[in-house]
């Protein structure tokens, strides 16, 4: 069975940085195109970036010069480094995995879900 199990989340405060990481055992990891959402309380789950299963990367605006996704397909693991954290991020982060490998923002074509991780970020 396929789990994805997300780690990292925590109180910070606005400017600090956090590293996310979701591990996926069981699953063939390099098929898949790895990707974070967020949701806030009463808010839509909204795209966060995304990585290919060759590498190939995309990111939300909101996030983008300040966020960073990667994988290690030996670990079975991808990371997202959140830098310059600011209050409007604050969420739960869920990790999800979309068989056929490519990038995509469409929450719809991810198979796999985390169960997420929370990021408060204080002003």
């Amino acid at each position: 069975q396929v789990q994805l199990v997300e780690s990292g989340g925590g109180l910070v405060q606005a400017g600090d940085s956090v590293r996310l990481s979701c591990e996926a055992p069981g699953l063939t990891f390099n098929s898949y195109a790895m990707a974070w959402f967020r949701q806030a309380p009463g808010k839509e789950r909204e795209f966060v970036s995304t990585i290919s299963r060759g590498g190939s990367t995309f990111y939300a605006d909101s996030v983008k010069g300040r966020f960073t996704i990667s994988r290690d397909n030996a670990k079975n693991t991808v990371y997202l480094q959140m830098n310059s954290l600011k209050p409007e991020d604050t969420a739960v982060d869920y990790c999800a995995a979309a068989p056929g490998g490519n990038t995509t923002a469409n929450m719809r074509i991810y198979t796999y879900w985390g169960r997420g991780t929370q990021v408060t970020v204080s002003s």
